[in-house]
């Protein structure tokens, strides 16, 4: 099954992709309590069960600029760091022993096909492209045997970096938190509908391949990832973790190869989906009294 968050006249509706289009879940079932991913993913399986009955649907042709974040608002966005040997590697790391993890908040949540806003205050933006996860049970002390248990679902991320902000200081939470630098979607894809153990991954930037890698490839995979922050929180229904992105990012290049307006930006992960955003700069009039990272020298940005 797969569900994504529609722009409606009623505002962002959950949709189940029928057979022909996108089927809006709560007005064909007359329950407004499917019209939000966040609240069907809190009640459980009579919601997942009626969501698919109106998957045998027909559904109406939905245009891109109607898609929005498939979880408008995520409870929690977890994410994995230096995931993939190579990306360590170009980064001037060592391949971590230890998960590195940091969180992001909702408001850095944008659409799969919107406006990729790149902050006025960076000039070091960078792409990354990555397979999210969904968590639908969740759980404590959850065993990677049991992992798919807590997942509702997979989704195609983007976790878009403010480098100089991100690398200024020793915690990263700043250069992962610029409004809407995170596109989220195009869809939820239940975990029955594709095995993300060894799938491929690939980012372009206005055509050209920059990542190319297989999810095979992650240090900690998804199992693992579960295991790994259920050790420490309870994961909830809504939150989402984000899996980390392979080698190839700009920073990586020599020169590197910063994000600047008009790149369009294109990541699929196979049989989970495509998101494609153009970058468009922020107004700089925006910007009053803002901090300006101070870069210590020799860092590898």
């Amino acid at each position: 099954m797969r569900l994504a968050t529609i722009l409606t006249a009623s505002g962002p509706r959950l949709h189940v992709r029928g057979q022909s289009g996108y089927v809006d879940a709560a007005s064909e079932s007359g329950d407004e309590g499917l019209a939000d991913l966040s609240l069907v993913l809190r009640t459980g399986s009579r919601s997942w069960d009626q969501l698919r009955g109106l998957a045998a649907g027909e559904g109406r042709s939905v245009e891109k600029s109607e898609f929005a974040p498939t979880l408008p608002v995520p409870n929690r966005i977890l994410c994995l760091g230096v995931n993939y040997s190579e990306h360590a590697l170009e980064t001037g790391r060592e391949v971590p022993k230890w998960p590195e993890c940091f969180v992001r908040g909702a408001p850095s949540v944008t659409g799969p096909y919107a406006d990729l806003v790149r902050p006025a205050l960076t000039e070091r933006f960078d792409y990354e492209g990555e397979l999210g996860i969904v968590i639908g049970r969740g759980g404590r002390y959850i065993p990677a045997a049991k992992a798919l248990e807590a997942i509702a679902g997979y989704l195609v991320c983007n976790d878009a970096s403010a480098r100089d902000w991100q690398r200024a200081g020793t915690q990263w939470t700043p250069g992962k938190n610029f409004d809407g630098t995170m596109p989220l979607g195009p869809e939820l894809v239940t975990v029955d509908e594709v095995d993300v153990s060894d799938i491929q991954l690939t980012t372009t930037v206005n055509g050209e391949v920059r990542q190319s890698a297989r999810t095979s490839q992650m240090l900690v995979d998804v199992p693992r990832a579960i295991e790994f922050f259920s050790t420490f929180t309870t994961l909830q229904p809504g939150d989402v973790i984000a899996t980390g992105t392979p080698g190839g990012v700009g920073m990586g290049h020599q020169p590197p190869l910063w994000l600047v307006p008009g790149d369009i930006v294109e990541i699929t992960v196979e049989g989970v989906g495509t998101i494609r955003n153009r970058v468009v700069a922020e107004d700089p009039k925006a910007v009053l009294n803002a901090w300006v990272p101070a870069v210590a020298p020799g860092r590898n940005l």
